[in-house]
């Protein structure tokens, strides 16, 4: 079966951000199935943490993190006030015991396991990525630039746990199955981000220069206690997007590496459309913000298009320090990052932000 139908099929029968597509995105890497009261097909909408002091009020198909939270009477007692939530998340190991089980079948929401090796910020910004990036579409409407589902396509293919990352090797997409990798990957997963000794001993090796210098696909020996690596680098003519990285343990045979070329084909497109989809949305929000923040006839108007006409604002201002006049591409790129990181831990607690 070719790359393409795989990758469609799972795209076509992917649920609408439902907890059971959550849990296969992220992989029992990061969370497991604590216990269910049945079918995981609840629509999740959003991510919130627990907090002791405040009342607990979750909105239907909410995830809750359940910070502190490690016995089973409190699990139960969490389960009783989360009304309509989809999920409540306990750091692992999970103490289940018969009432807990009792309580997911009696109020219909499943609890859940984190791993210990992530934090909470961690989690929180890896779901409210998942969301972000998939539950606008139903069945069948699934949108094009889903890289978890190509990456899920491709790992069925290859047999190997995948990434996808950019040029600075920040991981955009990953397969489920990292837990049989290597735990340099787990920390790769976890962080989104290829941790810097390990994209040190690449460069060291030349395997980055291979890698962008060739239009094939690549195998790369470790000789350490990391398992091997088999990548291809997604490209748009001459410009580098990004690449595939897939855990391996042998060179991949001649199907196998077909596969890995024509994926980097379909990323390099959904890249592209990524890019200018973001691009576009960036100059539309920055636009209405700063009519907003002119004030004017058209301020009101611009606020209830982002979404903040109501209630009391609060501005938040930052300047990134350092850098120099010569370097203005890497200072602009830096700039949207951090940006886009604000944007989602200020999103976490103020889903409203803009």
């Amino acid at each position: 079966m070719s790359l393409y139908v795989h990758y469609r099929e799972r795209m076509t029968n992917r649920p609408r951000a439902s907890l059971q597509r959550i849990l296969e995105d992220l992989g029992s890497t990061v969370l497991d199935v604590a216990a269910s009261p049945g079918e995981l097909d609840a629509e999740v909408t959003g991510v919130h943490i627990y907090d002791p002091l405040d009342e607990l009020l979750l909105p239907e198909g909410g995830i809750l993190l359940a910070v502190g939270v490690d016995r089973a009477e409190q699990i139960c007692a969490l389960l009783d006030a989360a009304g309509p939530a989809a999920g409540v998340v306990v750091k692992q190991p999970v103490d289940v015991d018969e009432l807990v089980r009792a309580k997911v079948l009696e109020t219909g929401v499943a609890v859940l396991g984190l791993t210990r090796a992530a934090s909470w910020a961690q989690v929180a910004a890896l779901l409210r990525s998942l969301l972000a990036e998939g539950d606008l579409a139903g069945p069948g409407e699934a949108p094009p630039d889903d890289l978890f589902a190509l990456a899920n396509a491709v790992c069925a293919l290859l047999d190997a746990p995948i990434t996808i990352e950019d040029r600075s090797s920040r991981v955009l997409a990953y397969s489920g199955r990292q837990d049989e990798a290597d735990p340099g990957r787990v920390e790769t997963v976890l962080g989104r981000q290829v941790p810097e000794r390990y994209r040190r001993m690449l460069e060291e090796r030349g395997f980055f220069r291979q890698l962008y210098q060739s239009r094939e696909p690549i195998y790369m020996e470790l000789d350490d206690d990391s398992i091997n690596r088999a990548a291809v680098a997604v490209r748009s003519g001459d410009e580098i997007l990004g690449s595939i990285w897939a855990a391996v343990r042998e060179p991949l045979s001649d199907q196998r590496q077909r596969a890995l070329a024509d994926a980097a084909k379909i990323v390099a497109l959904q890249l592209l459309r990524q890019r200018a989809g973001a691009d576009t949305r960036r100059r539309l929000r920055a636009d209405l913000l700063s009519t907003v923040l002119a004030g004017g006839r058209d301020a009101a108007e611009a606020a209830g298009r982002l979404g903040v006409a109501s209630g009391r604002l609060c501005v938040l201002a930052a300047q990134l320090s350092g850098g120099s006049h010569a370097d203005a591409a890497h200072r602009e790129s830096d700039r949207q990052r951090y940006c886009d990181a604000r944007a989602l831990h200020v999103g976490a607690i103020h889903p409203k932000a803009a």
